[in-house]
């Protein structure tokens, strides 16, 4: 069995929905699909929810009534047969309903979970009927029968697989299944999410709970780019990349994959392509456990990080001093992306400042703190670009740049400078030169 991952634009139109329909039908063997909201109503959904906690219910009302008609208007484009198109519609409509009937509740993140789902269930529903309607038999699977999620950043594969096979076996065969993205079930038993861009992440893990043959993510990018092409002219899809520099290019900023995508299938060999939908012939990236060759492959930035130093003279042969420290940032969940330490001073990084605060009057017992926001890292990674002698020509660019930090050796596939966000462009540019453009020229 194969996994298909479609989202955002990919689906986010009729002429889009074709293009689905025929990659699926141009593929042999069992799939099971996995579908994100239509592009746009997330975003719509997550303001429903904002609306609803400040009390606003006549603009929920209202956006409610915007995303049926943009719903209903997507099944007259795909449906043409009236009593099939409006059987539809009611169907619709129950879950319209259901969601107006949540909106008349007090909010809470249970609340929001149920709220912001709902785009996925619309969709799954509006593509399944599609396919019928087009003679292609499917299965449309409820993810919240199978998708259990006690833990975000290790979930039960196994489990999950052996919930998905006892679903599979009360419902009808069909060499296409179709089931929703982005939302799991929790530790205690409630909807919930696999926060934004989560798709992706339901992909890898069902992939993995069924052991796939193979993971395909369909987006409106061919591949992982070695740059970021926002920012940088020139750059192109690299076409293989081992799991561990996918996790890494991931984790630190690269848009196509969710964060922690990569992790479930790390140690099972599934491999994953990234595919563009409206180019499916473009070679795009395959991730495997193989990496091509060595040395430089790519490089992404992640922002919205925050510097923390903490400067004791307590830390001089100290002890424990760092073990104290990161159990405060344990206590409050709060993930450490970087961290450099000398004799009296550690400064470290986090992209997750919803308990700062708290943290920051903790370690204040520890010694002088100082906290820098608005901060990017910069990451060039590449399977040994420790080795690779033509990286030291990032360390060139410090002239030129003032860098925060620099984490260099903790990983052998990864570099990373932290830089003030409004010098993040620029950076990417010059280590583009420095370490693509000029390599180039140099090779020639």
């Amino acid at each position: 069995m194969k996994v298909l991952k479609f989202g955002g634009t990919s689906v986010g139109s009729a002429a889009s929905i074709r293009n689905v329909r025929n990659i699926v039908s141009g593929q042999e063997g069992t799939k099971l699909l996995v579908l994100s909201a239509m592009s746009g109503v997330t975003n719509k959904l997550v303001e429903i929810s904002e609306k609803l906690r400040i009390g606003d219910l006549a603009t929920c009302s209202k956006i409610i009534l915007d995303l049926k008609t943009k719903h209903f208007d997507l099944v007259d484009e795909l449906i043409a047969e009236d009593s099939v198109n409006n059987t539809v519609k009611s169907r619709l409509n129950f879950q319209f309903d259901e969601l107006e009937q949540i909106c008349r509740s007090n909010w809470n993140n249970q609340i929001e979970a149920k709220i912001l789902t709902t785009g996925e269930s619309l969709l799954t529903l509006i593509f399944s009927e599609y396919l019928k309607f087009e003679g292609i038999g499917n299965s449309l699977l409820d993810a919240k029968k199978f998708m259990q999620v006690n833990n975000l950043e290790n979930p039960d594969t196994l489990h999950i697989g052996e919930l998905l096979n006892d679903y599979l076996k009360s419902s009808e065969e069909n060499d296409i299944l179709i089931t929703q993205g982005f939302v799991r079930i929790d530790a205690k038993g409630a909807v919930n999410t696999l926060k934004r861009g989560g798709s992706d992440y339901t992909a890898t893990i069902l992939g993995a709970a069924i052991r796939a043959s193979e993971i395909q993510i369909w987006t409106d990018i061919s591949g992982l780019h070695n740059n970021d092409p926002r920012f940088v002219e020139n750059t192109h899809p690299v076409s293989q990349l081992s799991f561990e520099e996918a996790a890494e290019l991931a984790y630190f900023g690269a848009k196509i994959l969710h964060p922690q995508t990569i992790s479930p299938v790390i140690g099972k060999n599934i491999p994953v392509y990234l595919k563009n939908t409206f180019t499916p012939d473009a070679t795009g990236t395959c991730i495997s456990a193989i990496a091509e060759r060595k040395g430089l492959k790519a490089i992404s930035a992640k922002d919205e990080i925050t510097a923390i130093k903490i400067k004791s003279n307590r830390m001089l042969m100290a002890h424990g001093f760092l073990r104290k420290i990161f159990e405060i940032f344990d206590k409050y969940e709060t993930a450490i992306d970087m961290i450099t330490t000398s004799e009296i001073a550690i400064s470290l990084t986090i992209d997750d400042c919803s308990n700062l605060e708290l943290i920051l009057k903790e370690l204040e017992s520890y010694g002088e703190i100082s906290v820098d926001s608005n901060h990017s890292i910069i990451c060039i990674v590449g399977e040994g670009v420790m080795e690779d002698r033509g990286t030291s020509r990032l360390f060139e660019i410090l002239k030129d740049v003032p860098v925060r930090m620099i984490s260099y050796g903790g990983s052998n596939n990864n570099i990373s400078l932290l830089v003030d966000t409004r010098n993040k462009i620029e950076v990417l540019q010059k280590l583009n030169k420095k370490l693509f453009d000029d390599r180039l020229v140099s090779s020639v």
